[in-house]
């Protein structure tokens, strides 16, 4: 199991609370319906990529740990870049940020990519589980 990706998921996930309860609560006052959906779906996505950087740190136990570590950057930028862009832009307004997402989009796709790579490589056999 690889220690330091875990505590990064942890992080992350605290993070993606502490964001969601703001959005459900502070948020809503304070930003129109629309930048309110915006800020959830950086919560959300924060979420399922918090998810699979514990996946990549439990498959460390079975998968090629430098495909798994590639993958866990770029999901880890993706983060960043895709969920950190939509809650600017949901909290400034500000157009230009827009223009980030895909970019976090993009990492997080080829972080699923590596991910499958390093699944394919060497497969889990029922043995090791």
């Amino acid at each position: 199991m690889n220690h330091r990706l875990l505590f990064i998921a942890a992080i992350s996930g605290f993070i993606a609370v502490a964001l969601g309860a703001f959005g459900a609560h502070g948020l809503k006052n304070i930003a129109s319906a629309e930048m309110v959906s915006i800020f959830k779906l950086a919560v959300e996505y924060q979420f399922y990529h918090t998810f699979a950087l514990v996946s990549l740190a439990f498959a460390a136990q079975w998968l090629s740990t430098k495909w798994l570590n590639w993958s866990a950057g770029f999901f880890i930028v993706g983060i960043l870049l895709f969920s950190g862009s939509l809650y600017l832009y949901a909290l400034t307004q500000a157009k230009w940020i827009g223009t980030i997402t895909p970019m976090g989009g993009l990492c997080l796709l080829i972080a699923w990519a590596l991910f499958a790579i390093a699944a394919w490589r060497r497969p889990i056999s029922i043995d090791q589980i």
